[in-house]
């Protein structure tokens, strides 16, 4: 079946919405696919704006403020969902954040932001969601944001790396979960792995603490940044993302790059090799 027959007409809720990946999936959602997104993000003015972008192009949108770090706002946000907008066919757990600096230069504070959104936030999500989804009759599928960093290494941004290998661990056992609790006919849970897609995730991220390495992770930064100005456009991404999903693939990638990355990982571990530097 083809992702407007699977997505057309339902209810997305994404969270991170205001910008990036999570703004290329809610209008590509709401303009190619007709769906009822509701767009939530930590940044309430974000999701007000598109939200008065997407109406005016006659799409069905609600912007809803909320901090996926918190799990009460999370749940707030599936209540304001059901009541407001219906079942939910699409879940995704979008929210992230970045790092950049050696380990040892890495501010604590920075350490538990991006564990608190990129994985704490996912798990608000599911457990705030997956209740709901499951006890509906009809379809619905749960998209995790990881990266393609979720399935390799890198230097300077191992806070994210950390990060994102949870979330796809986190991701394939609640596939099983759901499998194994007897719902797996009617709710999909996938993994989604962008490689280079544009957004501002690079310019937001936190850096090295005073008294570090604070050229180094700036030059990081400086690389990172100019991989964005060459990377896809978000609407291009969401319309590869969704028709993987409607073929029913579980790892969900917007270009090959992952797929080698995935194929490099496999090849490391299986020869037991220690990790190589990246070349940019």
């Amino acid at each position: 079946m083809s992702a407007q027959e699977l997505f057309g007409g339902g209810v997305a809720v994404i969270t991170g919405a205001g910008s990036g990946i999570g703004a290329g999936l809610a209008r590509y959602a709401a303009t190619e696919l007709g769906m009822t997104v509701v767009l939530a993000d930590v940044d309430a003015g974000a999701v007000a704006a598109l939200r008065e972008e997407l109406v005016a192009g006659g799409a069905r949108a609600i912007d809803v403020a909320c901090d996926v770090r918190d799990a009460d706002a999370v749940a707030r946000l599936a209540e304001r969902t059901l009541a407001e907008a219906g079942p939910v066919r699409l879940l995704v757990n979008n929210a992230g954040v970045e790092q950049f600096g050696y380990l040892w230069d890495t501010p604590v504070e920075n350490w538990r932001r991006v564990m608190s959104v990129n994985v704490d936030g996912a798990f608000h999500g599911v457990r705030a969601f997956l209740p709901h989804l499951l006890a509906e009759p009809g379809r619905s599928w749960v998209w995790n944001l990881s990266s393609v960093g979720g399935v390799g290494a890198a230097p300077l941004q191992a806070p994210y790396i950390v990060s994102k290998h949870a979330v796809l661990a986190l991701t394939e056992c609640l596939h099983l979960e759901v499998q194994a609790a007897g719902h797996g006919d009617h709710v999909h849970v996938q993994a989604v792995l962008p490689g280079a897609v544009a957004s501002n995730i690079f310019q937001a991220a936190g850096g090295a603490e005073d008294g570090g390495d604070v050229a180094a992770a700036e030059g990081h930064r400086a690389q990172m940044l100019q991989l964005n100005a060459t990377a896809m456009d978000p609407l291009e991404a969401a319309r590869i993302f969704f028709e993987q999903s409607a073929r029913g693939e579980f790892y969900l990638l917007n270009d090959e790059f992952g797929a080698q990355l995935m194929a490099a990982r496999a090849d490391v571990l299986a020869h037991r090799r220690a990790p190589a530097l990246p070349r940019y």
